[in-house]
């Protein structure tokens, strides 16, 4: 089977996978233990700390390590909202993540307005509607730097310098971002700021989440030990150091790894080139975005099909975000785009790795392209 969906998850990384070893069996103490074994542990878990403190171009007291870009969400935003407690509104895009969503999802049936701003046909999120939304009584806007379907990356900058405007507070969920743009110049000028290891060639069910550390707030759960009180429950210290190695090498690797996936990218496209007539590629290239992942509409064909077919013909890729695709809903990127319920249903996407060969690109779009044509051809009939 060739893997072509790695903004799901990735592979671990084997340096990320020897370090994870090492620290489990080395470093097994728990870091709130005042005995050496706990101490050593807690020493390697700052260690760690730190290099993401510096990775992320933030100081690192404001790091602190959860089970991954899910609870870091939702940390993240109830970090905000509590410290804008007076006001109840929150401002979404109408294409984020599933835990964001169902986090608004959750607030809102306790009483806050959620506004869900819409996609322009960019795939970036309607700033000029932003602006109109926003109020004395926003308490917080969340939104993704880079669209898990598209790869189109968010204008943060322009975001945050509106949301100070209101005394409105940022929170970004950074889980396709990090490993793939520069987020260095992002992250301290936001207030929260959430990433996962296993996007990044580290181990599953381990994340991190920023709070700017001159932020006042009260954490979901109170009275917790660990990680200053804002995430309950002893820290995976072991997978904390993989998720450090991989990420260091990661964002090591940045511009090497970039300039790979254009080259990906450009041999997709120009392969698919032959059924060009059925394939919608969504974005215009004028738009800003990473090109590790690649979304398309292929005519009168549901996504859905596609990428069972594919998975016979021994290629591995989706039909959008890993957490969306298990109820065969319409992509919520498209529906945020203003496309139709049927061609939102046409969506698959290709998202690319680290090791990927242009080869294997070209076995991939061959495939799609037989695929593509084979079915048009029964149709015809």
């Amino acid at each position: 089977m060739m893997y072509f969906d790695y903004a799901a998850t990735c592979p671990i990384d084997e340096e990320a996978l020897q370090a994870y070893n090492k620290a489990a069996t080395s470093y097994f103490g728990n870091t709130q233990s005042l005995h050496d074994t706990g101490s050593q542990a807690e020493t390697l878990l700052e260690e760690c700390r730190n290099t993401f403190g510096n990775l992320l171009g933030v100081e690192s007291k404001g790091i602190y390590f959860t089970s991954g870009g899910t609870e870091s969400n939702f940390l993240g935003i109830h970090a905000l909202i509590s410290s804008n407690q007076n006001r109840k509104h929150i401002i979404i895009s109408g294409a984020e993540h599933a835990s964001i969503e169902h986090c608004s999802q959750k607030l809102e049936r306790e009483g806050y307005q959620i506004s869900r701003i819409p996609f322009t046909d960019e795939g970036i999120i309607d700033i000029e509607e932003l602006a109109n939304k926003l109020s004395e009584d926003t308490a917080c806007v969340a939104i993704q730097h880079v669209n898990p379907e598209l790869g189109t990356i968010q204008p943060i900058e322009k975001i945050a310098t509106l949301c100070s405007e209101f005394g409105v507070l940022l929170h970004v969920d950074g889980v396709q971002s990090f490993g793939k743009v520069d987020v260095t110049g992002i992250v301290p000028q936001i207030d929260s700021y959430a990433i996962s290891s296993h996007k990044v060639y580290g181990p599953k069910g381990v994340g991190a989440l920023y709070i700017r550390p001159s932020l006042t707030f009260h954490p979901f759960l109170p009275n917790g030990s660990h990680e200053k009180g804002v995430r309950a429950g002893t820290v995976n210290t072991p997978a904390v150091v993989g998720f450090t190695v991989a990420s260091q090498k990661i964002v090591k690797n940045l511009s090497a790894h970039t300039n790979h996936f254009k080259e990906l990218h450009d041999t997709f496209v120009e392969t698919m080139n032959t059924v060009d007539s059925y394939v919608d590629w969504i974005i215009p290239n004028k738009s800003k975005r990473i090109y590790a992942i690649v979304g398309l509409c292929v005519s009168q064909i549901e996504g859905q099909w596609m990428m069972l077919e594919g998975n016979r013909r021994g290629f591995a890729f989706s039909t959008g975000s890993a957490c969306q695709v298990g109820n065969q809903a319409p992509s919520p990127t498209l529906m945020a785009m203003n496309k139709s319920k049927e061609t939102a249903k046409t969506f698959i996407r290709i998202s690319f790795g680290r090791d990927h060969t242009k080869e294997e690109v070209k076995q991939l779009a061959n495939t799609l392209i037989q695929t593509i044509e084979e079915r048009h051809q029964i149709v015809l009939q």
